[in-house]
């Protein structure tokens, strides 16, 4: 059977989108699907397969799996991806709400740039700080929070870019600390009072990414938790672009999040399944 995708992009994020209103794929082909169209060697390629359903009180529903066919009940970039597909299907205006296997968010298509999307998320959840990890007689000072979805969050004070990313990213996300699930992993330097560099090691994807939506949220609410940075917080990502997080910091207890950057489609096309 032949089917019709969108593939989007969103700050170096990549998805693979279906509509699937009428179902045209089965519940139960989730997982193998996600596996194969992400392969980028075999198939389409991405970081994730994202597929938009029907909603009994929202504007739709959102469904995402990672690359190595693993459920995420939340990602950011493919947040602001789904809000662009909708919007590009015509099911919604410029302003839309909808589900998510971590709860309802609404979003925006920004007027001034309809390649820019704002995400109202959650408020964070399970904040935990000062958590000692070790890797080769080097001590990590690692947060956690939930954004949605887990992540661990690491300030380096060296140059960022001569970090590990994939080798401690991957010991920190399958640390005992952090299982049975795993955590997400965000490597970040300040730059100045409104200003992070963040890079993130994925679990679903099992690599660095050029960005993540949430990882970036999670870092841009510890940065301001830790007075690091003041809110709204610059945040600039592997692949290079800028994305921002806004909040609302009262007495610790962050509220009002606020994750805006770049989704856009980069093509269109037909794959069989």
């Amino acid at each position: 059977m032949n089917i019709n995708f969108s593939k989007l992009t969103a700050a170096g994020n990549d998805f693979v989108l279906i509509d699937n209103r009428e179902n045209v794929v089965e519940n139960e082909d989730y997982q193998t699907l996600a596996k194969k169209l992400c392969d980028r060697k075999y198939s389409i390629g991405a970081d994730g397969l994202i597929l938009l359903e029907k909603s009994a009180s929202k504007d739709f529903k959102m469904k995402y799996f990672n690359s190595d066919g693993s459920h995420a009940s939340m990602c950011g970039n493919g947040g602001r991806s789904i809000a662009k597909f909708a919007y590009d299907l015509d099911i919604v205006d410029l302003k839309m709400v909808f589900e998510t296997d971590a709860g309802v968010i609404s979003a925006e298509i920004l007027m001034s740039d309809e390649d820019r999307v704002k995400l109202d998320l959650y408020d964070p959840k399970d904040l935990v700080k000062d958590i000692k990890i070790v890797i080769d007689e080097r001590e990590f000072n690692v947060d956690f929070v939930n954004s949605g979805v887990p992540h661990a969050v690491i300030f380096i004070d060296d140059d960022i870019r001569d970090i590990d990313v994939v080798k401690y990213g991957r010991i920190v996300r399958y640390h005992k600390t952090f299982a049975p699930d795993g955590v997400n992993v965000n490597f970040v330097k300040i730059i100045d009072n409104n200003t992070l560099i963040v890079r993130t090691y994925e679990r679903g994807v099992e690599d660095e990414t050029l960005a993540c939506g949430t990882g970036i949220t999670a870092s841009g609410i510890i940065s301001v938790l830790r007075s690091f940075v003041k809110s709204p917080v610059n945040i600039i990502a592997k692949g290079g672009d800028r994305l921002s997080v806004s909040l609302r910091n009262f007495n610790g207890k962050v509220d009002n999040v606020v994750l805006e950057g770049p989704a856009y489609i980069s093509f269109r096309g037909r794959v069989e399944i």
